[in-house]
């Protein structure tokens, strides 16, 4: 059985003639492309750590399978404005899983799409730990709420944006969470 014990998150743009290129420069971008990327869902396990970038990648070697969560988003056409985002809500007691969400738009300015993504991880962790919130409230009368129950540790996000290529190019951008043992 494979649980992660620690996560990091990481992101980067690409631009390029070809999409699958584009992706590729984000990735290197990101510092993960040389390895075997495999997409999970978004649960960030009970007893995880959340470390940087630099030690995560000292538990890596190319070629390797790696789970990860993984937005993206890309696009061809001149100066649109695209992001990706993950946000992550940790809870208060370790024993009790977290959440990440994945988060991709267009048109959305970086920082709403980190409050966006940040705000979605919440909403799904206080969910399970039955704290009470109204969905249409504001994210910082709903952060606030949060953090007076006690039962939410922590919210952050980690989001890349970019404006598309003036010539046309396709511009990648993403946002990970790359799951260690």
């Amino acid at each position: 059985m494979f649980v992660s014990k620690r996560i990091f998150l990481t992101k980067g743009v690409g631009k390029h003639k070809e999409k699958l290129a584009s992706f590729e420069m984000a990735l290197r971008d990101a510092d993960i492309a040389h390895f075997n990327l495999v997409r999970v869902s978004s649960i960030f396990p009970p007893q995880c750590k959340l470390i940087p970038k630099r030690d995560g990648r000292s538990y890596l070697h190319p070629g390797e399978v790696v789970f990860c969560v993984l937005s993206e988003n890309s696009s061809n056409e001149p100066h649109r404005l695209l992001a990706a985002s993950i946000g992550l809500a940790i809870p208060s007691d370790p024993k009790t899983y977290g959440f990440l969400s994945e988060h991709h738009s267009f048109g959305q300015k970086e920082d709403h799409a980190a409050e966006y993504a940040e705000d979605l991880a919440a909403s799904m962790l206080a969910t399970i730990l039955g704290v009470d919130f109204d969905p249409d409230d504001s994210y910082n009368e709903k952060k606030e709420l949060w953090k007076i129950s006690n039962k939410i540790y922590k919210t952050m996000n980690v989001t890349q944006s970019a404006i598309g290529d003036k010539d046309g190019l396709w511009t990648t951008v993403i946002a990970g969470a790359i799951l260690l043992p």
